[in-house]
């Protein structure tokens, strides 16, 4: 089996903002174990702008390209991923899904390593990709590791968070912990944001089930809510 450990960096934090670097770091069983490949990364040269605060998150500047870099697109990414793997990997993978279409992975399913984490260490300090590191006491190689917020050594990071929550737990259980609808309690945006799903009207929790578009967890938290009452 080989997970994809995948990480992107972005020209900005909305669905039309453009990939400009990928990183990935394939985990493969290693005897009773697992052991991470070392990290692979490229850049992509954006056609519009760098937003100033992606640039004062991950430091890629217009500099950092030259005429020679390529655009990003689904073609480049699976010439990247030339070795078939079985199961893609991110940190927040609700993030790299948006930018990556099931077309560029063959439909893989996903691995999401903070709702992992969330479930299998829920006394951490926080879930964040570097407080994980530093908590669960990794002793990663500077070289690979860094920068923070660059494509490759955030995969390498998240390689190493994946590794540590497969000596507990098995692929199996972090697919389902990834893929389980999160238990929102109160309704997270439009005229009823923030109250309990027990306070909408029905007619509101109706038009959200029918959504395609919208957040799924809030789409099937509706639902759920839906069915309570039917149940009543």
């Amino acid at each position: 089996m080989r997970l994809r450990v995948v990480d992107l960096e972005t020209t900005g934090g909305d669905r039309f903002s453009e990939i400009i670097e990928v990183g990935f770091v394939d985990v493969v069983p290693d005897g009773e174990g697992w052991r991470a490949l070392p990290p692979v990364s490229k850049l992509f040269r954006p056609r519009g702008e760098i937003s100033v605060h992606a640039m004062a998150v991950h430091h890629l500047t217009p500099e950092h390209f030259s005429p020679d870099d390529p655009h990003y697109d689904e073609y480049a990414l699976r010439a990247m991923f030339a070795e078939p793997a079985d199961v893609m990997v991110a940190h927040s993978a609700r993030f790299e899904r948006s930018f990556i279409a099931d077309t560029a992975t063959g439909g893989l399913p996903w691995i999401c390593t903070v709702r992992a984490s969330k479930a299998a260490w829920p006394q951490a300090p926080g879930h964040s990709n570097q407080v994980l590191r530093y908590w669960r006491g990794f002793r990663l190689d500077p070289a690979l590791a860094g920068p923070a917020h660059r494509a490759g050594p955030d995969a390498w990071v998240t390689a190493h968070i994946l590794m540590d929550l497969l000596k507990e737990t098995s692929v199996d259980q972090l697919l389902a912990w990834s893929n389980a609808p999160r238990d929102i309690a109160v309704v997270p945006f439009g005229k009823h944001r923030r109250k309990p799903w027990s306070e909408v009207p029905a007619d509101y929790l109706k038009w959200m089930a029918a959504q395609t578009e919208m957040d799924a967890d809030a789409v099937a938290a509706a639902r759920s809510e839906l069915d309570r009452r039917k149940a009543v």
